[in-house]
């Protein structure tokens, strides 16, 4: 049996909250629907604060935290929604979109996309970065799949799906900064990948129109998460 865990008070945007020490920020607040953005971040996955959109200000703290990899602590004072935040917030965005080519008009995900939904509650009108416009690959080789490196965050949803839930870690990423990108295998085309299962699992977690399936229209990218708890719950179990 594992020890009690100590129950804490903390405030977050100037209300009074308890919860358990082993929390993260991010946790706690959505416990008491208060929105913190995200896109790395999934129920079910492992936490890596990879997006950075869920900086919090945390009183007596110089530096914006990662809401989903900070644990609270007695007596923290937690702003969520300050202007420094959206105005970072805002940026952060508009980095993802000038790195890479989110066209949403012609994207397959119009509409039942995390990243577009994000830019409109946060406001993002325009992008005052210079665009990269890469010329990224589509690889379509897979017989069901097909992944358009031009649409990709860097979220790393898939690479820890297929790692942590599937367990086939087909999966990974190749690269530094810009340069970065997500891979199959020892970067083979998808279509000739021997340890994927096709079990669709990278493809309902993908936030962005990065990772859909062939034949889908629009209505029909709507990803389905509900699988995420259930398997993770019988992960532990077995672990």
């Amino acid at each position: 049996m594992s020890p009690a865990v100590r129950v804490i008070t903390l405030t977050m945007d100037g209300r009074d909250i308890s919860a358990r020490g082993d929390q993260t920020i991010l946790q706690v607040a959505r416990e008491n629907n208060m929105h913190i953005p995200t896109l790395c971040h999934l129920s079910g996955l492992s936490r890596v604060g990879a997006c950075r959109l869920c900086l919090v200000e945390v009183k007596g703290i110089n530096k914006l935290l990662p809401a989903c990899v900070t644990r609270v602590e007695e007596g923290m004072e937690v702003s969520l929604s300050s202007e420094r935040l959206r105005k970072y917030r805002r940026a952060i965005l508009e980095l993802l979109f000038s790195e890479r080519n989110h066209v949403c008009a012609v994207c397959v995900s119009n509409g039942h996309c995390e990243l577009q939904n994000l830019s409109q509650t946060l406001e993002m009108t325009h992008v005052h970065f210079a665009y990269r416009y890469p010329r990224l690959p589509v690889d379509g080789s897979h017989e069901r799949f097909v992944v358009d490196h031009n649409r990709c965050i860097l979220c790393t949803r898939c690479v820890r799906v297929c790692d942590e839930i599937e367990g086939a870690h087909t999966w990974d990423v190749l690269g530094r900064g810009v340069n970065a990108q997500v891979i199959t295998d020892l970067h083979q085309p998808w279509g000739e990948s021997e340890t994927c299962t096709s079990c669709g699992k990278c493809i309902n977690v993908c936030p962005t129109g990065a990772l859909v399936e062939k034949g889908k229209s629009v209505q029909e990218m709507t990803k389905k998460r509900q699988f995420l708890p259930y398997l993770t719950l019988m992960r532990e179990r077995r672990w």
